[in-house]
């Protein structure tokens, strides 16, 4: 049975990507699934520490602890099933499962995107108008700030799902450890440029559009900085960005590399390269950096690991 068949027997998609490399399936099953759970603890201990501690009670840590909550669900989407494939046959996924993946992939990247820009616009807020802080920053307006990010990941997932599964699909074998958007084009059907140009044009809004945000920001930022007298204050107002500019640095990097691109130049290892890089990279190391740069939550680590050795 060849793998057409195969997938029409299942009614799914085939998933190949890793296959040269089956022999070390059980190590890669191992190296992945730690990670996976390193990540996820380290993720669920920047939320337990957030909401337990009154001195977490500003709004930069209320958009780390939403930064944390999406990087553990961005994570969630792919990982599971990839674990699932590489230990049991056939690889199979199905249509509406692909659909389905797809759709919180790009709800929960897309989110990822403008909470970035939500962050940037905080740090621009508390750098250069510190006075007023508190009075813009109220709670309200954090909560409508989390939400745009949500409905902007809704809309994009939506988008996209439905511009790759309403059009008919010629090939059924998918070159990639999931449903992505670039390996799908490779699949449909008839001329698909209209199909693309949708996919290029709305990831530009949804990429572009908050990286313009951070940029803006920071732009602010710098100049405000810069017209700071001493090199004391300079240093504590870059301290508090430092973190957030290397996750935005390591996350738009190669989410730009892999969907503002077209289809013929689209390859298929260096694409697992740089998706597997924001599924499972990216995820690992946020709550890391966070972690090493911000004394607070390096204190209640310590905290909590003391009561527990204690315990």
């Amino acid at each position: 049975m060849n793998h057409q068949e195969n997938a029409t027997a299942w009614s799914g998609f085939i998933l190949v990507a890793f296959a040269e490399a089956h022999k070390f399936y059980p190590l890669i099953f191992v190296i992945l699934l730690c990670l996976y759970l390193i990540t996820l603890t380290t993720n669920m201990l920047i939320i337990l520490i957030v909401k337990s501690d009154p001195i977490f009670n500003s709004p930069m840590y209320f958009f780390l602890m939403n930064l944390a909550c999406l990087e553990a669900c961005y994570m969630t989407v792919v990982i599971p099933k990839l674990l699932e494939n590489l230990i049991m046959k056939p690889t199979v996924i199905s249509f509406v499962g692909c659909a389905i993946q797809m759709f919180f992939f790009l709800f929960f990247g897309v989110a990822e995107c403008f909470l970035l820009a939500t962050m940037a616009i905080d740090r621009y807020i508390a750098i250069c108008h510190p006075l007023r802080y508190s009075v813009i920053m109220n709670r309200n307006a954090c909560l409508k700030m989390v939400t745009g990010p949500y409905i902007c990941g809704t809309a994009v997932g939506l988008v996209h799902t439905t511009v790759i599964f309403s059009r008919p699909f010629c090939d059924v074998v998918i070159n990639h450890f999931f449903c992505e958007i670039q390996p799908l084009l490779e699949l449909l059907c008839g001329e698909t440029s209209l199909a693309e140009i949708q996919v290029i044009g709305v990831a530009m809004l949804a990429v572009m559009v908050p990286f313009l945000m951070i940029l803006l920001s920071y732009t602010g930022i710098i100049l405000t900085v810069v017209g700071m007298p001493s090199k004391e204050s300079k240093w504590k107002a870059f301290s508090t960005c430092s973190s957030h500019l290397i996750v935005v640095i390591l996350f738009y990097g190669t989410v730009c590399s892999t969907y503002l691109k077209p289809k013929s130049n689209y390859s298929p290892v260096l694409d697992n390269i740089l998706s597997f890089s924001y599924t499972v990279v990216t995820p690992l190391l946020n709550p890391i950096i966070y972690s090493i740069r911000n004394k607070e939550i390096k204190g209640a680590l310590r905290n909590l690991w003391n009561k527990r050795i204690s315990l």
